[in-house]
């Protein structure tokens, strides 16, 4: 929790961030000082300590306790015992548990004397959604810093160079960052938390501040990506950003979808078959493709299409040229084809006989036959098509004869 911070700051608002404009400040190593949107453990930071003479200048202790210093140091904790000729890993304690700095023996030691003040301008903290992370931005709504409690040590390498590191108390998450982690920094509230934090005697006094900071003004908005590189700097760190929407869907969400659905595609289903147009559906274009190729997959194998309705060309709409059968009696036909292809099985018996005798017979039938009804209009019609030199049988003078 909390191993990324931005630090823009200059020196003399350091101070001042921290509430102690009134005090005298010293300041060490601030050469080392980098500004940073990007900074992670092993960098310089400013930490605010109290003037406790380790300096070894000689200060008197009425100053003492009156005077701060502002000193830049890495972060990342490396304890005071660690061996010399060991290599400092900063990423190994650059947070304390507020639980347990009174029992590990890496924070217990430096609760008493080693408390210090680290002012930063955000923080930047990162959400998991399965195998992806996604970076947020943390600060004050109204830009002012944030005072985050702290501990520092000093270790001596092999070569007698001393180096001053810090380690960020954090806490339990609050009700409002929760959803992001279950961790974040002791955020102290104002001057009388930063002057417990620094001057306090009692370590009892510190329950009351190492709590969550839960207040509306604490606010966070989504960052790059770019964020995990720790190459990364500059402005675009903190530069707010459109998450995109995650519209694929998993086999499963598609299934359990389908199932909940099952009646509207019912109703779907026959709409197509009865080709009345659907409506418009509010699920993605990839589900509508994937319902389409369904229903009309479930419509070849279960329902039998209606072909009663075939002889109306107004709703086939196909566009070839049809022939029709012609039942005006007057009709003369020229091709020997299509005299037998018309001709009434009363005709074909009777092949060969007399006119006379077929005149009867026709007639003959007429009465005991019933009579064809047409639409108005259709004799005109497809005495059109019979005109039109197209003599191949079609589906609908099949039927006609039916």
């Amino acid at each position: 929790m909390c191993g990324r911070a931005r630090c823009t700051l200059r020196p003399d608002d350091i101070p001042r961030a921290c509430h102690l404009n009134a005090r005298p400040i010293r300041h060490v190593d601030m050469n080392r000082y980098r500004p940073a949107y990007n900074a992670s453990p092993g960098f310089n930071l400013p930490v605010v300590r109290r003037e406790d003479g380790q300096g070894g200048d000689g200060v008197g202790q009425a100053q003492l306790e009156q005077g701060a210093v502002v000193q830049c140091m890495k972060w990342g904790l490396i304890p005071s015992f660690t061996k010399k000729t060991e290599k400092p890993d900063h990423f190994k304690m650059f947070n304390a548990r507020s639980e347990s700095i009174r029992e590990k023996a890496s924070f217990r030691r430096l609760l008493p004397n080693n408390r210090c003040l680290v002012a930063v301008e955000g923080f930047y903290e990162w959400k998991k959604d399965g195998s992806k992370k996604q970076p947020y931005y943390i600060y004050f709504m109204d830009g002012r810093p944030l005072v985050f409690a702290a501990l520092f040590d000093s270790w001596k390498n092999s070569e007698g160079e001393v180096f001053y590191t810090f380690t960020i108390v954090t806490t339990s998450s609050s009700s409002t960052l929760e959803w992001l982690h279950d961790r974040m920094p002791v955020i102290l509230r104002n001057k009388e938390a930063t002057e417990m934090w620094l001057n306090g005697r009692s370590s009892s006094d510190f329950d009351t501040i190492l709590k969550p900071y839960g207040e509306s003004d604490l606010v966070w908005h989504p960052v790059t990506t770019a964020m995990g590189k720790l190459s990364f700097d500059g402005p675009e760190c903190i530069s707010e950003i459109q998450l995109k929407r995650d519209e694929s869907k998993t086999i499963s969400q598609f299934f359990s979808k389908k199932g909940a659905n099952s009646q509207a595609d019912s109703k779907t289903e026959n709409r197509t078959i009865k080709g009345e147009p659907m409506g418009l559906q509010e699920e993605s274009e990839a589900d509508d493709l994937t319902n389409h190729q369904h229903v009309t997959k479930s419509a070849e194998n279960d329902i039998k299409p209606d072909f009663s309705n075939l002889y109306r060309a107004e709703a086939l709409h196909i566009p070839v040229k049809r022939e029709y059968e012609v039942c005006s009696s007057d009709t003369k036909h020229t091709d020997d084809e299509s005299e037998k292809l018309h001709e009434s099985p009363v005709t074909k018996k009777v092949r060969g006989a007399s006119e006379e005798t077929m005149v009867k017979l026709e007639e003959q039938t007429q009465k005991t036959s019933p009579t064809k009804t047409h639409k108005p209009g259709a004799s005109s019609v497809r005495k059109k098509a019979s005109s039109s030199g197209d003599k191949q049988p079609t589906l609908f003078s099949y039927f006609g004869k039916c």
